[in-house]
């Protein structure tokens, strides 16, 4: 058997340091060996939680099967985590020191296939990696990450077009996991307001900012999912307090409603995720006489954020607004005049990729002009992901992608970065996939006129005027 034991100290609280390394999630960010991990059991993180980590170990890939067997809240837990070729049993001890949080670390390591007769090798390797594990968990609970950028093979692949394209599959997110950073921010006590939280990307982002502590006030259009929505949301994070609002956000007369009702209440936003949207194949005008992917991709967000400015403005840190968008809108240039599709040339498909261009120009603009409010405004777009809008409005194409087509959790990934990582508060008005800032354009021919933009709030105000009237 080899013992590992190491210490750390660091200016981060009991409780946060607890959460953070009971999720054992959180392992890949910070272990010398692992390379990614998942909880595969239901429900809060607790007694019996377990977790699949794949590990590196110099050509060799390991997968081990850890569960948390012993679990006292700011004090210690204990995982047992399982191999072919090894059990450990890691003992994780916490303790308040003024300011500090000590964190003491203990491995014990059992091999099996006669591997232990080699444990003096082993040792020295070991002890190493146990040492680079330590640090790393320092790294990641220090919390000061820098800003984020553009990585030389990224800007690469974006000027060759079909590589920057290919990593909007699955293949392009786990690509990024190499060379991402620790994140071991939360948002306890932060408002977050989140539209479209039902399925797909909303749901995993709802799931995760609960985990996180946010205090939440999802959006949805239908009541009829609201008991399942929060009974998914108990099971999964043992949350009881959350808010859900019901709007149609299709229709400006529903987000003027819901505007108003968070206003009434008067709670500070801290996050603004516009998230709700849905891909029309067929062409049909809203009830106040808006073409239905205008309403609800463009002129919804856009009403939704100026009527919740008051909420977002003139906070201690700045609030920050996420707009989510879609790769779709690289094959698209912002021409306000062709933002309302009429038949017969509707398509679904180019309506929504124009109105996510838009969107996006619409995150560089505020970015801009609300610099000086103390509100941070960016776009991120999830990759391809396998969510139910994709299943039920492209079944095409999701049949021709659906190997190499993401998880919800993963498309999800770059939303709940930027509502939370420290560092995703650094930079404004930019687009981001896979938490670095991307190129909007892949194709010069869609960079869009200095007309275009200087007039793109003006034509979406009167249309939202128009169906007002």
């Amino acid at each position: 058997m080899i013992t590992l034991h190491e210490e750390i100290a660091v200016q981060r609280s009991i409780e946060d340091c607890f959460r953070y390394v009971s999720d054992f999630r959180t392992v890949a960010e910070w272990d010398a060996t692992a390379i990614a991990s998942k909880k595969c059991t239901p429900g809060p993180i607790g007694l019996g939680t377990r977790f699949i980590v794949h590990c590196l170990v110099g050509p060799t890939k390991l997968r081990l099967e850890y569960e948390i067997v012993e679990y006292c809240p700011w004090a210690s837990i204990v995982l047992v985590g399982k191999s072919r070729f090894f059990e450990v049993r890691d003992v994780i001890v916490f303790t308040e020191k003024g300011a500090q949080t000590h964190i003491s670390y203990t491995a014990e390591f059992k091999y099996h296939l006669g591997i232990g007769s080699f444990e003096n090798q082993l040792e020295a390797g070991m002890r190493d990696m146990g040492s680079q594990s330590l640090q790393g968990l320092k790294e990641a609970l220090d919390n000061n990450p820098s800003p984020p950028t553009l990585s030389d093979c990224t800007a690469r692949a974006d000027r060759w077009v079909a590589p920057g394209v290919a990593m909007f599959s699955k293949w392009g997110y786990r690509r990024s996991l190499a060379r991402r950073k620790p994140d071991s921010s939360f948002l306890d006590g932060q408002h977050v307001v989140l539209t479209g939280a039902n399925s797909g990307l909303g749901l995993a982002t709802c799931i995760a900012l609960a985990e996180a502590g946010a205090d939440l006030t999802l959006v949805i259009r239908n009541p009829a999912k609201q008991e399942a929505l929060l009974q998914v949301l108990e099971s999964e994070t043992g949350r009881t307090d959350i808010t859900i609002e019901i709007a149609d956000l299709s229709l400006m007369a529903d987000v003027t409603a819901l505007s108003d009702r968070l206003l009434r209440k008067g709670t500070p936003i801290d996050v603004l995720i516009n998230n709700a949207g849905a891909l029309f194949n067929d062409y049909a005008l809203t009830s106040e006489g808006l073409e239905q992917s205008f309403a609800l991709l463009l002129a919804s967000p856009s009403l939704l954020t100026h009527k919740l400015r008051p909420l977002l403005k003139g906070h201690h840190t700045p609030s920050r607004v996420i707009n989510v968008v879609s790769g779709g809108m690289y094959t698209e240039k912002l021409v306000c005049e062709r933002l309302i599709m009429t038949p017969p040339h509707y398509q679904g498909a180019k309506a929504y990729a124009r109105a996510k261009r838009a969107l996006t120009v619409l995150s560089e603009l505020w970015a801009e002009q609300w610099r000086k409010d103390g509100i941070i405004v960016n776009a991120m777009h999830p990759g391809w992901a396998d969510t139910p809008g994709v299943a039920s409005a492209l079944p095409t194409f999701r049949s021709i992608t659906r190997r190499i087509l993401r998880t919800s959790e993963e498309g999800a990934d770059t939303i709940i970065w930027l509502a939370k990582a420290k560092e995703a508060g650094g930079l404004s008005g930019r687009l981001f996939l896979d938490r670095e800032p991307r190129t909007p354009y892949l194709l010069s021919k869609t960079q869009e006129p200095a007309a275009q933009r200087a007039q793109l709030e003006a034509f979406i105000d009167a249309q939202i005027e128009a169906a007002q009237a």
